[in-house]
């Protein structure tokens, strides 16, 4: 079976859609949960469906304890499920294309550094735009930069608040994550 570890910084919609989409399906399984937020609802999902949790600090990413944990668990896909820290170059350059990011827009639109969650959405309905989506892509040593993958968009122009527009595209991120991990693994 095909092993996935998932990065993940906040509430873990996402991280639990997956992790209980490879449940079912059982062609993969989530063998770990890593956070860099000791608070982050993403922990407490992912220890209910049985799936070990790592926290670690900046210093631990980027000094290798992070890039050693990851070895011991021999994935066959690094998914960024909503984490919010630039990802190490060693990890990257220890795993090419084998690591890959969801960002909740339509790259190269609202990408960059700061450019995450209700940030984006923000601007999106700042800048009056009449679509939004999501953009599913490998990771590089830059933000939101790596190659597409995978991009789903949804008409934003009746939406008033930048809550409106994120629902949107969370329904995209929890229909089409899990399916476009899987096609990359099988």
């Amino acid at each position: 079976m095909k092993k996935i570890i998932l990065f993940a910084s906040g509430s873990g919609s996402n991280a639990e859609n997956i992790i209980r989409y490879f449940q079912d399906k059982k062609t993969a399984e989530t063998v770990a949960v890593f956070s860099n937020n000791p608070n982050a609802k993403v922990l407490e999902k992912a220890e209910k469906l049985g799936v070990p949790c790592y926290v670690f600090t900046k210093e631990e990413l980027n000094t290798g304890k992070v890039l050693e944990q990851v070895m011991m668990l021999n994935p066959d896909l690094i998914v960024l499920a909503g984490f919010l820290w630039k990802f190490p170059t060693d990890i990257v350059t220890q795993y090419p294309n084998k690591i890959i990011n969801i960002h909740p827009a339509l790259l190269p639109k609202y990408g960059g550094k700061g450019m995450y969650g209700m940030n984006v959405h923000r601007a999106i309905l700042e800048n009056k735009e009449s679509h939004s989506g999501i953009s599913i892509h490998y990771v590089n040593e830059n933000y939101d930069e790596g190659a597409m993958i995978f991009q789903a968009e949804v008409a934003v122009d009746n939406c008033t608040t930048p809550e409106e527009i994120a629902l949107k595209v969370q329904e995209l991120e929890h229909a089409h994550f899990p399916e476009v991990i899987d096609k990359i693994l099988n």
